[in-house]
C-alpha cells in the first residue's frame, strides 16, 4: 500500500521538515484506548472511547449494531479517530465501513487478541465472544474499517523528540 504524503503544518517554533509517516505509524499501532466521533443525526457530535487496531494503513474498530456509534455510521460514514501517546496526539479522518472481508476480519481477531487479549470468533461476517468489549455495545459486533483520508500529528513536547506538527494526506483524499 502506498505511503501517505506527508505535509508540514504551521508552528510555532517553525520545523525544517515534517515528520516521518512511520513516526505517526508506529504509535497509531501501540495506541491502546482510541476517541472516536461520529455525527449524530441531530447534528451534534458523538465522542466514545474505543478499543482499536492500525494494520496495513486502515483502523479497526468494533461496534454493536444497535450502538449510537453503528447508527450515526449508517447515516454518515465519515469520522475521527484520535489517540494520545507520550510525545504526540494523532487524529486519523476518513470514513468507516463494515469490513465483510474473511481476512480481514481474521487478521482483525488476531490483532485483538495479541493486542486486548480478546479472543473473537468470527460469525457470519461479524464478531461474537465469551464476553463483550467494554465500549462496543452487546455481541455480535462488527469490525469496521476506517479508511483514511488525512492523519494529523501533534508533538506533547513530553520527550526528546521534536515532533513537527504534520498532516500526512492518503492517495484518496483531496485536502
Amino acid at each position: 500500500m502506498a505511503e501517505p504524503i506527508a505535509e508540514k503544518l504551521p508552528s510555532i517554533p517553525e520545523h525544517e521538515l515534517p515528520m516521518a509517516w512511520d513516526e505517526a505509524r508506529v504509535r497509531l499501532e501501540a495506541g491502546r484506548v482510541y476517541w472516536l466521533a461520529t455525527q449524530h443525526p441531530s447534528g451534534r457530535a458523538h465522542l466514545r472511547p474505543i478499543l482499536g487496531l492500525w494494520q496495513e494503513n486502515r483502523f479497526y474498530f468494533v461496534a454493536g449494531t444497535g450502538s449510537r456509534k453503528a447508527r450515526n455510521l449508517a447515516g454518515d460514514s465519515r469520522c475521527s479517530v484520535s489517540v494520545e501517546t507520550a510525545d504526540a496526539h494523532l487524529v486519523v479522518e476518513g470514513k468507516a465501513v463494515i469490513a465483510r472481508d474473511g481476512a480481514t476480519l481474521t487478521r482483525a481477531a488476531e490483532g485483538y487478541a495479541e493486542k486486548y487479549q480478546w479472543y473473537v470468533r468470527v460469525v457470519d461476517a461479524a464478531f461474537d465472544a465469551d464476553y463483550a468489549a467494554p465500549t462496543a455495545g452487546p455481541l455480535p459486533v462488527e469490525l469496521y474499517e476506517l479508511v483514511p483520508e488525512r492523519v494529523f500529528g501533534f508533538g506533547t513536547g513530553n520527550t526528546g523528540l521534536e515532533w513537527a506538527p504534520t498532516r500526512w494526506r492518503f492517495r484518496t483524499s483531496r485536502t
